[in-house]
């Protein structure tokens, strides 16, 4: 049985640790505060009619509109003071959102396998969804899939039986990501939908293969937490389908296929960094455990991504 990992939700704020006091003392933040208390006190229309003269996006909640034009006007505030450092973050952004063997009831004992491998790759410069990679696994634990995976994924028996191991699938992985220079070239992490992907089914997955777990995949963005700090929305409304909902966005494709599930993470993440969300590494895993990321620990990108070795 896998050990049941605790995770602190102590967050730190996201202060810089490197700002000194007298970085603040500047009156362009007297002017950002003071546009924010304004914008607090607009009604979602005024809201709505604002967004639109700058010809941004006007759907969302009254919350989320104004986060988006409270960070347009501080980002314009501080353009023209250029303290915005460009180059601290990364190129691009690899959503992934596994599906895995499943039975009813999901009972403790039951060792989930991957079966499909999607990564949506998302240009942080131009917002767009560059390229997509997906293949489906063949499970060698519990080959056979219940009805309940199949009904619940899309994924058919005859698909997993004609698809490849994991070990070589992840192969074809880390070739797809070094074709794209990710890691060399190119700054990347890699984005989920909570921590569940990395910290139970990826490390489940390794343990069933016999393979460590990979390096590049050590650290991640939950998007989940960074969209309830973003958004001030508490985490029982970060779910897939209530994150769209609140951007005034509809699911597109199938729910439950991992490319579809990576995509519509994605035109999330691409809404978030609209909104000016600095979108980073808050999780990762060490020692087999899942843990925090402080917001103030500093921004690197993920390793070259390599075929990890074999356990004896």
């Amino acid at each position: 049985g896998g050990k049941h990992c605790r995770i602190s939700d102590q967050e730190t704020n996201g202060k810089n640790p490197t700002a000194s006091p007298n970085d603040f003392s500047d009156p362009v933040y007297k002017e950002i505060a003071m546009t924010n208390g304004y914008i607090n006190r607009m009604t979602r229309e005024e809201l709505r009619s604002k967004l639109a003269e700058f010809q941004l996006e006007t759907r969302g909640v009254k919350d989320v509109l104004k986060k988006r034009l409270k960070n347009y006007y501080k980002k314009q505030k501080l353009m023209q003071k250029e303290t915005v450092n460009g180059n601290s973050y990364y190129d691009y952004i690899c959503v992934v959102d596994f599906e895995a063997t499943c039975e009813e009831g999901n009972p403790p004992e039951f060792k989930h396998e991957i079966i499909e491998f999607p990564i949506v790759l998302l240009n942080t410069r131009t917002l767009e969804i560059e390229d997509t990679f997906q293949q489906y696994v063949k499970p060698e634990v519990n080959p056979k899939l219940s009805d309940f995976c199949v009904s619940l994924t899309g994924i058919t028996q005859d698909i997993v039986d004609k698809a490849d191991t994991f070990p070589q699938v992840l192969q074809n992985v880390v070739d797809w990501m070094r074709q794209r220079e990710l890691g060399t070239k190119y700054s990347y992490t890699m984005l989920t939908d909570g921590s569940w992907d990395m910290s139970k089914f990826l490390k489940i997955q390794c343990c069933v293969s016999r393979i460590k777990y990979p390096s590049f995949a050590k650290k991640w963005i939950n998007i989940r937490k960074s969209y309830g700090n973003f958004y001030k929305v508490p985490r029982n409304q970060t779910k897939l389908t209530i994150m769209l909902e609140k951007l005034g966005m509809n699911y597109d494709g199938r729910p439950h296929s991992g490319l579809d599930d990576s995509k519509n993470i994605a035109r999330i993440a691409i809404r978030m960094l609209q909104d000016g969300c600095e979108l980073r590494v808050n999780e990762r895993m060490h020692a087999g455990q899942l843990m925090t990321v402080a917001s103030s620990a500093p921004l690197e990108g993920a390793p070259a991504p390599r075929m990890p070795h074999y356990k004896n």
